[in-house]
């Protein structure tokens, strides 16, 4: 998985092994908001890569903070949400990426956004 640089969003391998279920993925993972940050996973990046491997969906995620209460909960709703599109098992792995703000949708930063200069 690679970054695409003009816009943020991580390069998922199952859009290089399977895109006809690109849209289907997009369309039900911005369903889930970080109740905290009002944003969604994707706004926020957290979706780190989905592939499939041996008939098993697998999917990296991370959160903003290690902390976060609401982790568990988008964790299983990603998970849940992308084995109903691909019909499959689906792991979810916590990356081991810590997340920056930088990894944000590019259209949501501007520099009053977040605690930090």
């Amino acid at each position: 998985m690679t970054d695409d640089s003009s816009n943020n969003t991580p390069q998922w391998d199952i859009d290089r092994t399977h895109p006809q279920f690109h849209k289907a993925l997009i369309a039900n993972l911005a369903s889930i908001t970080d109740p905290e940050l009002g944003y969604t996973i994707l706004e926020l990046g957290l979706i780190r890569n989905i592939s499939i491997e041996n008939d098993t969906a697998r999917v990296v995620m991370i959160l903003t903070t290690p902390f976060c209460p609401y982790g568990p909960s988008m964790l299983e709703s990603a998970r849940a949400q992308v084995e109903q599109v691909l019909g499959m098992p689906t792991e979810i792995e916590y990356g081991q990426e810590a997340w920056v703000p930088a990894m944000m949708d590019k259209d949501l930063l501007d520099e009053d956004w977040g605690l930090l200069p």
